[in-house]
């Protein structure tokens, strides 16, 4: 028996934010889809903008993938998790061994396929850059969604990752929160006017 994909598919189970109070609660499976998404975006960009060679299917793969270790820890919150370097590291060995534990899930002639996904390669780090940038872009909308909804809990994480992206040395991220960021929070009509589309 093969248990990985029935693994994976419990990332709908597993809540974000889980010190927070939510408006409209988030999962891992739907932030992993938002990274995946924004991750091929920042890859595009890099590849039509700024001359790169990303690989951007591999790079969408790898944020499909990035929070999967949180089906065996749960989430944990940043606070406790960036706490101090001793709880980081504590931390970062315990995402190490969660996601060992799912690739021994898988066949072992899949494994070297998704080893690669699951764990940081010297010639795919600039791919894992991009999916750090796509997971605070992902984790800014929230925010920007939260307060939308009337809900002031997340006003200081959306002032904290907004200083986090500004940081990121990364000019993918920029263009993006110049050019697409804007666009989020507003309402479907908003959203829809200027279009060509037709409903």
């Amino acid at each position: 028996m093969n248990q990985f994909f029935a693994m994976m598919s419990r990332m709908k189970y597993i809540e974000r934010w889980a010190l927070m109070r939510n408006a409209r609660q988030e999962t891992i499976s739907e932030h992993s889809m938002e990274v995946s998404m924004l991750a091929h975006a920042l890859a595009v960009i890099g590849n039509k903008r700024l001359g790169k060679n990303y690989n951007a299917e591999k790079a969408a793969l790898i944020g499909l993938y990035h929070d999967a270790n949180e089906i065996i820890t749960g989430d944990m919150p940043t606070p406790v998790k960036y706490a101090n370097d001793k709880i980081k590291d504590a931390y970062k060995e315990v995402e190490k061994v969660a996601c060992e534990k799912l690739l021994c899930m898988l066949p072992e002639d899949m494994r070297k396929s998704y080893d690669s996904i699951f764990f940081t390669k010297e010639e795919d780090a600039a791919l894992w850059k991009l999916v750090k940038g796509a997971d605070k872009l992902s984790a800014y909308i929230k925010c920007i969604e939260e307060e939308n909804a009337g809900n002031k809990e997340f006003s200081t994480a959306k002032n904290t990752i907004y200083e986090q992206l500004k940081e990121i040395q990364s000019e993918e991220v920029k263009i993006f929160m110049t050019e697409f960021l804007p666009a989020y929070g507003k309402t479907l009509d908003e959203l829809s006017q200027g279009s060509n589309l037709e409903v």
